[in-house]
């Protein structure tokens, strides 16, 4: 199974990798044990079943290994996500909880004196909340005590013009989903990666969930066979009203296609679905033959996309998202079948993971559970029977960056563990994969090449 973000994993949030893992890269069991009991307190686990009541200390992810490197925190700088938004108190909340970052700096409105206003709200000093992006981007960069990362939650249109703009200026970035609208842009963004070294984390923030990262290791430890079948859907209500949007209220920003993208639904929570089904299963969609639309009556913009897949070892799946039915809340769900048996995980019951075997009895992994694997160890701050949710995923990939942007910075080598989340490249393939979806559904469902080669030339 191909790594995800280039690297092989390693074990929990701990900078003592090379403790774990003999010189052959396979587990240490009693090194495993140590690190686990060290970093997290009471783990069960099927080979490591001593334990001990945890302290709060040892149960509690910390600054520890960005502390070690750095002797801080490091410095981040916002921008977007101010007052009225989901998503940029979802940012924040994700960089403070493990106290890894210090927000220092930020612009959170395109009205200047809202976004002064706001940002001071946010704990801000008033003289580092700044009026507009690129001139905080030029001030930051100037001080001696400036920011080094930079995170971007504002409309999809401007992601590439920020993201380039802070690696410029030599900022680490974390942006949120979709990274562009246009590959041509994504491609962009993935050789000024290259260019300058700069570490850049795209927020799929679903691949933070333990059970997520227990799915993935099941897969590629071999314990789910070889590939075959992989159903993922992504199902949400909140745009089932035909009265959404309110055109007294004006054209929120994501039904205009210039700034929303392509496919308001295909941008918001397919690119969610498919880097999901890319996590766990490890495959590449090779193909995809799409329908993609509206099912309200006269709306301007794509509700919903249902679609056959692929993949590059031959394995079929089958793809739906929408966010017009009626009632349903936040209904992400996978399903990967391999030759010895089938995953299932749902976002709503995201402590959850169920493995049926081909020729054994149901198991159903939990959170620090018994048969735990390090990977999704390395992703709980808790102890079994506890449960953790959408804040403490996304905050994963914020720690995780934090680990390998203070690695960088201090040139140590990251913590392989440290390397799940989401990168530039990971972004521009769920571009193209936008793109073809939306190709194919113009041609009436026609099968149409999904691979990006990231090859020179290519």
């Amino acid at each position: 199974m191909r790594p995800f973000n280039g690297f092989r994993f390693g074990v929990r949030r701990s900078h003592r990798k090379a403790d774990a893992t003999d010189h052959g890269g396979e587990w240490n069991a009693e090194a495993v044990a140590g690190l686990m009991h060290e970093n997290i307190g009471w783990v069960r686990c099927a080979d490591l079943e001593e334990h001990h009541e945890p302290s709060l200390k040892e149960i509690t992810v910390d600054a520890g290994p960005v502390i070690e490197m750095l002797g801080r925190p490091l410095r981040l700088a916002v921008i977007g996500g101010g007052p009225g938004s989901f998503i940029g108190a979802m940012h924040r909340t994700a960089a403070r909880l493990d106290g890894r970052y210090d927000l220092v700096a930020g612009v959170v409105s395109s009205d200047p004196e809202r976004s002064r206003r706001a940002a001071a709200g946010m704990g801000i000093d008033p003289s580092r909340a700044y009026a507009d992006a690129i001139g905080m981007l030029g001030a930051e960069s100037e001080r001696e005590d400036g920011a080094e990362v930079v995170a971007i939650m504002t409309p999809n249109d401007s992601h590439h013009r920020y993201a380039v703009a802070a690696m410029d200026r030599g900022f680490d970035v974390i942006c949120d989903k979709p990274m562009t609208n246009t590959l041509d842009e994504a491609m962009d963004i993935v050789r000024k990666v290259d260019a300058t070294g700069l570490v850049f984390c795209l927020t799929h923030n679903y691949t933070g969930y333990p059970m997520v990262r227990q799915a993935r290791a099941l897969v590629e430890d071999g314990q789910v066979g070889e590939i075959r079948l992989v159903q993922v859907e992504y199902v949400q209500g909140g745009k089932a009203d035909e009265s959404d949007p309110d055109k007294a209220g004006g054209l929120p920003w994501r039904y205009d296609p210039v700034r929303g993208g392509p496919s308001l639904v295909m941008g918001d929570i397919g690119t969610h679905a498919h880097n999901l089904v890319r996590f766990v299963s490890g495959l590449e969609v090779a193909e995809v033959a799409a329908d993609i639309g509206h099912v309200i009556p006269q709306r301007p913009v794509d509700d919903y996309g249902g679609a056959m897949l692929r993949f590059d070892n031959g394995a079929r799946g089958t793809f739906w998202v929408t966010q017009t039915a009626a009632g349903v809340e936040n209904g992400l769900r996978i399903r990967v079948s391999g030759t010895k048996g089938s995953l299932e995980w749902h976002q709503e019951r995201p402590t959850r993971l169920i493995f049926k075997l081909l020729d054994g009895p149901v198991r159903v992994y939990t959170p620090n559970g018994p048969g735990a694997l390090p990977a999704s160890i390395r992703a709980c701050r808790i102890v079994a029977g506890h449960p953790e949710g959408f804040h403490e995923a996304f905050a994963n990939l914020y720690s995780d960056a934090a680990e390998a942007i203070a690695a960088r910075r201090s040139g140590r080598a990251p913590d392989p563990l440290a390397l799940q989340f989401p990168n530039e490249r990971d972004g521009a393939i769920g571009v193209k994969f936008v793109e073809a979806a939306v190709a194919s559904s113009d041609a009436n469902g026609a099968w149409h090449d999904a691979t990006l080669s990231f090859e020179e030339g290519s």
